[in-house]
């Protein structure tokens, strides 16, 4: 969806975000959700690899849709070496044309690249069974949502395997903060700060599934779980 539907939702209905800044929102929320997962993924860079530094970091890109788009501007700027792949060949001719260092795969080719890092953004359950017999990274680390196929066997897997998962809610997070601003009084840097912060926030996920020996999303989901009790026991207080 883009801005131009958020504007037709809008003659409907008060309750959207999204809208163009000239009817005082944000306007596409996409560029966002590219900078937390790009946040998100320095930081698993810096568990995997020791620093968050992406230079030189091999990092293929599944999906270039607005978010893939804007996380390769991201990647290349950082110098990192990046492959991307999509169905729609028009997408990758354009990013191509704008960022000539990138590398364009086949779709079914992404999953066989030897890379630090595999990004997925466009559909989920990309990580499943026969896709981690293939993959060849470290980390996984996008905007898609549902990117396990079933968490309770791929999470596991993911982490058997030695590669560090990045939960999806948590670095695609970026787009649904930018909106949740624009509800209560848009403010641009104060959004990009609250994103940029997905990057802190992964670190400490990162570090209780190390402590506790359970999967990276299943730590992500128990602290977004106590944070919802915790609100709701405040709300009831009050």
């Amino acid at each position: 969806m883009s801005v131009t539907e958020m504007v037709n939702i809008r003659k409907e209905t008060n309750n959207v975000a999204g809208l163009p800044e000239e009817m005082g929102g944000s306007g596409d929320p996409s560029p966002v959700t590219a900078y937390g997962v790009y946040c998100g993924m320095k930081a698993a860079a810096r568990v995997a690899y020791g620093t968050d530094d992406l230079s030189r970091r091999k990092v293929s890109v599944q999906g270039a849709g607005n978010v893939g788009h804007a996380l390769v501007g991201h990647l290349v700027k950082d110098g990192a070496k990046v492959f991307l792949t999509d169905i729609h060949p028009e997408k990758l001719d354009a990013i191509k044309a704008e960022f000539p260092s990138i590398t364009v795969v086949a779709p079914e080719e992404v999953y066989d690249l030897d890379v630090d890092i595999y990004s997925p953004c466009a559909l989920g359950a990309t990580v499943n069974d026969d896709t981690l017999k293939r993959l060849k990274c470290s980390v996984i680390a996008g905007a898609a949502n549902n990117q396990l196929a079933d968490e309770s066997i791929h999470g596991q897997a993911v982490m058997d395997k030695g590669i560090l998962y990045a939960p999806d809610f948590l670095i695609n997070a970026g787009g649904i903060i930018n909106c949740a601003w624009e509800r209560k009084g848009y403010n641009r840097k104060a959004a990009m700060l609250q994103t940029e912060a997905i990057h802190d926030t992964a670190l400490r996920i990162f570090k209780a599934s190390a402590e506790l020996g359970i999967p990276t999303y299943l730590a992500a989901n128990q602290a977004a779980e106590h944070r919802i009790t915790s609100l709701r026991q405040a709300a009831i207080r009050f």
